[in-house]
């Protein structure tokens, strides 16, 4: 959500800024714009839409020129998408791009009207601008620690002072910013693949930690203006993982690296043929003494611990609570020290569920993350860490982040069963084999795409449809239809097959589509019964099954039919149809696949 850069060297600034705004375009934003010192005057070029309009407006209007400069791709939270409401703010001696949100700007802003400054734009952004503005005597850094002092709220800024032309300043306090280490030029992004194509090392910052960044020197801060000494970090994928290598879209190619990210994040963590953690500094006991298990995440993420949940309750016996992060934290959770919070997340910045996390923390209990960004926040506040290893994900609707926060998630119900004494030693064995094979199953799965193409262009007409399913096929069908949604704009919904009687069933009218799984052989017949219900009534049924599901003639329009694997493991097998049926529904109807609307890759405001 938003997007930050920043660029000091010796290369033409607004060509690497939009360039790097360019990389940031996954996050989802509304407008963009950039701010380059220009023969010591701070210039400003920024619209409502996407970079191209920027691109477009500048070659109309004059581009800056300068080797100074920051940037940002705004997604509106405090006023509408506008070009005025468009960062950077500021006035002729400061210039910020702001991603968070300020809580208490309307006070600042009422006492800086007061002092005589006067306001364009409806952003809180701008209130932090001119209160950087109304501090500063000269002295950039001191000016910087009285506003932090003052605001309150979560924020990533970039700062650029006109009388300072040879730095720019980066701070940050819950939302996520990186300071890039080049060879005579440095950089600030909201993340990695920003700066990828100009150097792989760059610092995190922490909280409250402000970096001062020339072309030849990177100083940080504490807010004691102590010098503060911070080691370089390697990103350890390289530029061509976060580029589309040949394919339409990042979505299509996140899609196909689903086997290869199965098995970075599932191979390192076996050894002799079990499930090993020890190199994350636990071991199962630890895990196996806690009372009770919350899983807390967002969208994606909380389908891939609804599956954790069946598979964990299933195997190990451990009671298991899955919870929507932004609504945790307000239900007063029974959590304490007896307990252990799993919080999944693909960026390890997303706001709610580390609110959720703190909450848990303070109340006793332990705290796992199970993300994809080292060094992220969520990551670095939490007890324990597991890293799902997919590389980067480019695409908003998430797909390989899926595939492994559900590989980590069976490791784990593997170790609790076997540390609680529910399966055999042979059985933990087993199990585990089966799942270090699955990436061959993935890809076979993969070998579906014409069906899963062909599937999609029945579905273009339609108003709405319905995912259904019991127990695991319950949350996959929870996972394809919001997968549908975010991308195709087709309304969707999922329910558990057997509640169809209880109300839903009223919506099935002719022809309208009925998405089905059914790969669990001890509920198969309840499944097909419920396939029944809705044919009947008009339905157009597509079909997500195992080989080895009979099904009668005239039950069913259209059958996907999954490779052979162990049905417990099949939701890694299923979800892949389900992601391919809405790529192409989206790709069918003309919509921008990878950025869908109103839509953030990382969401880091509540």
């Amino acid at each position: 959500m938003c997007g930050i850069v920043g660029y000091i060297g010796d290369r033409d600034c607004t060509n690497v800024l939009v360039d790097c705004l360019e990389k940031l375009e996954y996050r989802g934003y509304d407008s963009a714009g950039i701010a380059v010192l220009d023969q010591g005057v701070i210039k400003v070029s920024k619209c409502k839409g996407r970079l191209s309009n920027l691109r477009d407006k500048m070659e109309r209007e004059g581009k800056p020129k300068g080797y100074v400069g920051i940037g940002h791709t705004r997604w509106a939270t405090h006023g509408e998408p506008s070009d005025i409401n468009s960062h950077p703010h500021g006035n002729k001696r400061i210039t910020i791009v702001h991603n968070g949100i300020i809580e208490n700007y309307r006070q600042i802003k009422e006492f800086l009207i007061s002092e005589g400054y006067s306001f364009v734009s409806e952003t809180d952004t701008e209130t932090v601008a001119k209160l950087i503005d109304y501090y500063y005597s000269g002295d950039p850094l001191n000016a910087i620690i009285k506003v932090l002092s003052e605001i309150k709220g979560s924020y990533a800024l970039g700062i650029m002072f006109r009388d300072f032309p040879d730095r720019i300043y980066a701070v940050r306090k819950d939302s996520p910013l990186i300071v890039g280490k080049g060879e005579n030029e440095n950089f600030i992004a909201s993340d990695v693949p920003a700066i990828m194509k100009y150097t792989r090392n760059y610092y995190l910052l922490e909280q409250d930690e402000i970096a001062e960044i020339k072309k030849d020197q990177v100083s940080f801060y504490n807010l004691h203006r102590e010098q503060i000494h911070k080691e370089v970090n390697t990103a350890d994928w390289d530029v061509d993982a976060a580029e589309k290598g040949g394919y339409e879209h990042f979505m299509l190619k996140e899609i196909h690296e689903q086997p290869t990210a199965f098995k970075t994040t599932v191979t390192p963590r076996i050894t002799d043929g079990l499930p090993d953690f020890s190199a994350e500094g636990f071991d199962i006991q630890r895990l196996s003494a806690y009372s009770k298990i919350y899983i807390v995440a967002c969208g994606t993420a909380m389908h891939a611990g609804l599956v954790g949940k069946y598979v964990i309750e299933r195997l190990a016996r451990k009671p298991v609570s899955v919870e929507i992060a932004s609504e945790f934290r307000y239900m007063d959770p029974l959590i304490d020290d007896t307990c252990l919070m799993i919080a999944i997340s693909q960026s390890g910045e997303t706001a709610d569920t580390r609110a959720a996390m703190e909450l848990a923390k303070s109340r006793g209990a332990d705290t796992m993350a199970i993300v994809n960004v080292k060094g992220s926040s969520i990551a670095r506040d939490a007890d324990m860490v597991i890293y799902t290893h997919a590389g980067p994900e480019i695409s908003v609707a998430s797909t390989k982040a899926y595939m492994v926060q559900v590989s980590v998630m069976y490791l784990l119900a593997f170790m609790l069963a076997y540390a609680n004494g529910k399966i055999t030693e042979d059985e933990y064995r087993t199990y585990t084999e089966k799942l270090v094979s699955m990436p061959d199953v993935i890809e076979d799965t993969l070998g579906l795409e014409s069906q899963c193409q062909f599937v999609a262009s029945k579905l273009l007409n339609a108003d709405s449809l319905l995912y259904i399913g019991r127990g695991l096929d319950y949350a996959l069908s929870m996972e394809g239809s919001l997968k549908l949604k975010e991308i195709s704009y087709i309304h969707s919904e999922s329910y558990a097959a057997g509640e169809l009687k209880h109300g839903t069933i009223s919506l099935i009218t002719e022809g309208m589509p009925v998405i089905a799984v059914a790969t669990q052989s001890s509920i198969i017949d309840k499944t097909i019964s419920n396939i029944k219900e809705v044919k009947s009534r008009g339905a157009m049924v597509i079909l997500v099954c195992s080989q080895d599901v009979v099904v009668e003639d005239g039950v069913c329009d259209h059958i996907i039919r999954l490779p052979e694997a162990d049905e417990l493991l099949m939701p890694m097998a299923a979800v892949v149809p389900l992601q391919l049926i809405a790529y192409y529904t989206a790709v069918l109807k003309g919509n921008d696949v990878d950025k869908p609307r109103n839509l953030a890759k990382s969401v880091t405001v509540e």
